[in-house]
């Protein structure tokens, strides 16, 4: 845990590795209504090389609820504060949907933090009207029943229908499930919100200088693949990439292409 901004905010180091105490860090930022754990598969691999940090959004993971600051600015703050307090020097940055959110705006204003951006399965716009009446009354149904009645709307905004038809992935949902019961349900219900009222960044992307990877589930509904494009025909230079198989919970659904993804582009930014 490290207190920022008023908050007590829980995060995961693996440091650095082995015989590379030089080695450059990683920061995830993980999506609505998960943690840091959405992002263990590319975890395991990536720490060989990088010292990986993930970061739990307020009201999330493990990082308790708090009366306010569920906005993307003070999340932005938030992240910013933590990397300056790991002393982890300029980072490459990973964020999936709210994650995203925040990177975009940490690279269009504290661009010095960062070496790379990837971007996953996220958008630079605001919550489209009709999504956002969806998600308030979820997240009211949620704060006072919890999350069994609201369930199966919840996992067709965040899986694919590929993952969610195969038996062989019912233990990470079921896995994803167990932590979300773990979360305090008023925080969860303001973490939506935060998501939902979110204000656009799209005239901000012009700002991002430092090489950015977008990529997007094919099947993806939350942030379907034209938020994608957007996001990357804005930012110079941004690479676009379009995951077969997967909805908006990439990192899970597709682990093994994105960890390919995201360790071939730290890759080609550091040279190796």
């Amino acid at each position: 845990m490290v207190e920022v901004n008023g908050a007590s905010i829980a995060y995961t180091d693996t440091g650095a590795p082995p015989g590379k105490p030089d080695a450059p860090t990683v920061v995830l930022g993980h999506g609505l209504l998960f943690s840091g754990w959405m992002f263990h598969p590319q975890i395991e691999v990536l720490r060989e090389h990088y010292r990986c940090v993930t970061v739990d959004w307020r009201g999330q993971g493990d990082t308790p609820a708090t009366p306010s600051g569920y906005d993307m600015d003070t999340l932005t703050a938030d992240a910013v504060a933590l990397i300056g307090r790991l002393a982890a020097g300029p980072v490459h940055y990973v964020g999936l949907s709210m994650g995203g959110f925040v990177g975009q705006r940490i690279a269009a204003r504290h661009g010095e933090l960062l070496r790379s951006l990837t971007l996953l399965d996220t958008s630079a716009d605001a919550e489209p009207p009709e999504k956002a009446k969806e998600y308030r009354l979820l997240a009211q149904v949620y704060r006072f029943t919890g999350v069994r009645p609201a369930l199966g709307k919840v996992k067709a905004a965040m899986f694919g229908p590929d993952f969610l038809s195969s038996p062989a992935n019912e233990p990470v949902i079921d896995e994803w499930v167990r932590r979300l019961r773990r979360c305090e349900r008023a925080g969860i219900r303001k973490a939506v919100l935060g998501v939902v009222e979110r204000q656009p960044v799209q005239q901000e992307l012009s700002r991002i200088s430092v090489p950015t990877l977008v990529a997007v589930g094919a099947d993806d509904v939350a942030t379907p693949p034209a938020e994608a494009e957007r996001v990357a025909a804005a930012v110079d230079g941004a690479r676009l990439e379009v995951v077969k198989g997967s909805g908006h919970s990439s990192t899970l659904e597709q682990p093994g292409a994105l960890t390919a993804l995201i360790r071939d582009f730290l890759a080609s930014v550091d040279g190796g």
